[in-house]
């Protein structure tokens, strides 16, 4: 197989595999030389075979597997969001909003102008953009910020970064990481850079570590962080603003998935004068991922270059979803249950929480849809031992960046919907498998 790689440069070499990989050579599960191998082959200094290989997992398109070497991935290398498919086991781990309470559009259906909308004419309904606008100017320290709409909040992120990035640019990912993120920058062909997560959101030391790095984006979750639940306190976001005043920029994508959901206040990384960002808000989580819409509030030139990404006849979002959107947006009635909602997610999540830790398990209730736990066990083995009794269970090692890292020992735990009885019965049976 080395004979068939070329390439002096990281980045040569990295093209070659994948190259052959395009071409069927290399297929899922096969073996890529090791890397002092390749390079006494290829002539060149090891730690340029590292770089090529590192460059290659980044992308997703290969996996280190230890002693058994570095292989090629295959097509379901990282985890997906959701319901797991074809399982009877009790699913713990979706990262779901409830659907009893997601409000029925049906009302909102009957209501909304039916006017066509033609080719040629503005790509976001003005009454959406003008609710939107009064939204994010509340949050946005610029006021020249314009408004996009999106197909929801991942396609907001992957056209962002494509107007911005080129192919191995470095993008800083906060780890643990939302299971979207680490798709979109793989699939980019962009190199992932780690940032530790901490109770307070992205450590400053990793944002440092990231911008030394050469990153050009960020993309950060303000609030309910996906999966460990922080959000930015003040003190720390202070402090990545003031990091990032030298670095005005690096395009910073702010993903506040659960918005008006929260119960902590909005934090940003973005200062007075960062010239690059985008604040994304989608309506998934409390109209219903089904809405597939979100709201960017970008900087002038991020607008204008996305918009010839968003252009009529391409990727319009349906202006019949943008009214319909509004409509709900704008009903004290759906925004009265949306709200409900909210206290529901943050009571149940709490009371597992106190249960967890009335039972010896150390646990905090956050904010977003699900909890992090962590137990004495490495997840891997307690999600095992939770499968035979009964319970599909996230484990961190999913949302884990760096392949190589220690076995996580926290388990993504979705369980706002668990009756009182449910609940209990999940307890016992978590402590039993942390045993």
């Amino acid at each position: 197989m080395s004979d068939q790689i070329s390439g002096t440069t990281a980045s040569d070499i990295a093209d070659s595999v994948r190259a052959l990989h395009d071409r069927g050579v290399l297929r899922a599960g096969s073996v890529l030389p090791p890397v002092r191998e390749l390079a006494a082959t290829l002539g060149v200094n090891r730690n340029t075979a590292v770089a090529a290989y590192r460059q290659l997992a980044q992308a997703g398109l290969v996996v280190s597997r230890g002693r058994a070497g570095t292989v090629v991935a295959g097509l379901g290398s990282v985890a997906q969001e959701g319901y797991a498919p074809d399982t009877v086991l009790r699913d713990i781990g979706t990262g779901n909003p409830d659907p009893r309470l997601i409000p029925d559009p049906a009302p909102a259906l009957m209501t909304i102008a039916s006017r066509p909308v033609l080719y040629g004419e503005p790509v976001i309904d003005r009454g959406l953009e003008e609710w939107a606008r009064e939204w994010m100017s509340v949050d946005l320290v610029d006021d020249d910020f314009r408004i996009t709409v999106t197909s929801g909040a991942v396609d907001a992120v992957e056209r962002l970064l494509a107007q911005a990035l080129m192919r191995d640019d470095a993008v800083a990912l906060e780890d643990p990481c939302f299971l979207a993120s680490i798709h979109t920058v793989r699939l980019g062909g962009y190199r992932a850079v780690p940032v530790p997560v901490d109770a307070e959101g992205m450590t400053v030391e990793g944002l440092r570590a990231a911008l030394d790095a050469g990153v050009r984006a960020i993309i950060c979750t303000p609030r309910a962080q996906n999966p460990t639940g922080s959000s930015l306190t003040p003190a720390r976001a202070a402090e990545l603003r003031a990091l990032l005043v030298d670095h005005p920029y690096v395009l910073i994508i702010e993903d506040d998935h659960f918005s008006v959901l929260s119960q902590r206040p909005y934090e940003s990384l973005i200062g007075p004068d960062h010239r690059r960002y985008a604040l994304v808000r989608s309506v998934s989580k409390f109209l219903g991922p089904d809405m597939c819409l979100a709201i960017a509030g970008t900087d002038p030139e991020t607008a204008d270059r996305l918009a010839m990404r968003l252009s009529p006849g391409t990727t319009w979002v349906s202006h019949l979803l943008q009214r319909l959107a509004l409509t709900q947006l704008t009903d004290e009635s759906v925004m009265s249950q949306v709200a409900a909602a909210a206290s529901h997610y943050a009571a149940r999540n709490t009371a597992f929480a106190e249960r967890l830790r009335a039972a010896g398990i150390d646990a905090t209730a956050s904010d977003g849809l699900s909890l992090w736990v962590r137990l004495p066990q490495p997840a891997r083995i307690v999600a095992e031992r939770l499968m035979r009794r009964g319970w599909l269970a996230r484990t961190g090692d999913d949302f884990a960046l760096d392949e190589r890292a220690e076995p996580s020992h926290h388990l993504r735990l979705t369980v706002h919907d668990l009756s009182d009885d449910d609940a209990g019965t999940l307890v016992a049976d978590l402590v039993a498998a942390g045993r």
